[in-house]
C-alpha cells in the first residue's frame, strides 16, 4: 500500500504544478494583450474624436509628427484631376498589413475633401479625381492616424493640413486661367497642434 500512497502524492504535486504555471501563463498573457506581444503606449487616448469616431492619440510636440499638403492642377490629365503632394517631418507610412497597433511616429494619411474621406494614403503623392472636385471652391485635408486608427494630436488637435482648391466647369481645363488653377502653399491652414508645417525639404518616407 506504500507505493500506492506515494504514486498518488506525485500525482497531486504534479497537478498542482501544472495547475500554478497555467496560472501564471494566464496572467502573463493577460499582460501582453491579445496579441501576445508586450504592449508600448504611445501619448495618451483622449475622449475626443473625429467624425468617424476615431479618437485623438496626444503626444508631445517634440514627439509628434507633421504633414503639409499641396494641390495642383494635374496638366497631363484630360479628365482635368488634381495631384496632390504632402511632405512629413518624424513620421513614416506604414505598409499595408502593418499591425494594427500605435507606434511613434508611424502610421498613415487620410485624405478628406470637405470632409469627407476619399483616400487612405501609404505614399506621399495622390491623384484626386476631377468628380470629388466639383465646381467651386473646397478645402482638401491630410490627416495623420497611428495604425490602430487612432488620430495623431497636439494640445488636443489633429495633426492635419488643410489647402482651399477652387475648380472651374467640368468642360474647362481647371488650369485654362488663373482664377481656376490652384496651388496651396504647404502648410496653408495646417493645424498641428501648435508645430508649424514642415518645408519641402522635411524629412520624409
Amino acid at each position: 500500500m506504500s507505493w500506492t500512497r506515494t504514486v498518488l502524492a506525485a500525482l497531486v504535486v504534479c497537478v498542482v504544478l501544472l495547475t500554478g504555471t497555467a496560472g501564471c501563463d494566464s496572467g502573463a498573457s493577460r499582460d501582453r494583450g491579445d496579441g501576445g506581444a508586450s504592449p508600448s503606449p504611445v501619448g495618451t487616448v483622449l475622449d475626443d474624436t473625429d467624425d468617424a469616431g476615431r479618437h485623438y492619440r496626444e503626444v508631445d510636440k517634440d514627439e509628434a509628427p507633421e504633414v503639409a499638403i499641396e494641390v495642383q492642377p494635374d496638366p497631363d490629365g484630360a479628365g482635368g484631376g488634381w495631384d496632390v503632394r504632402l511632405t512629413v517631418r518624424d513620421f513614416r507610412f506604414s505598409p499595408a498589413g502593418a499591425a494594427t497597433r500605435a507606434v511613434a511616429g508611424r502610421g498613415l494619411a487620410y485624405l478628406f475633401v470637405d470632409g469627407r474621406l476619399v483616400a487612405r494614403l501609404r505614399t506621399l503623392d495622390h491623384r484626386l479625381p476631377s468628380g470629388l472636385v466639383p465646381r467651386g471652391t473646397h478645402q482638401v485635408t491630410a490627416r495623420l492616424y497611428a495604425d490602430d486608427g487612432t488620430v495623431w494630436a497636439v494640445d488636443g488637435e489633429p495633426v492635419e493640413s488643410t489647402a482651399d482648391v477652387t475648380a472651374s466647369e467640368a468642360t474647362e481645363a481647371p488650369w485654362s486661367t488663373p482664377s481656376t488653377a490652384a496651388l496651396s502653399v504647404p502648410g496653408a491652414r495646417s493645424r498641428t497642434g501648435g508645430q508649424g508645417s514642415p518645408d519641402r525639404g522635411g524629412k520624409a518616407s
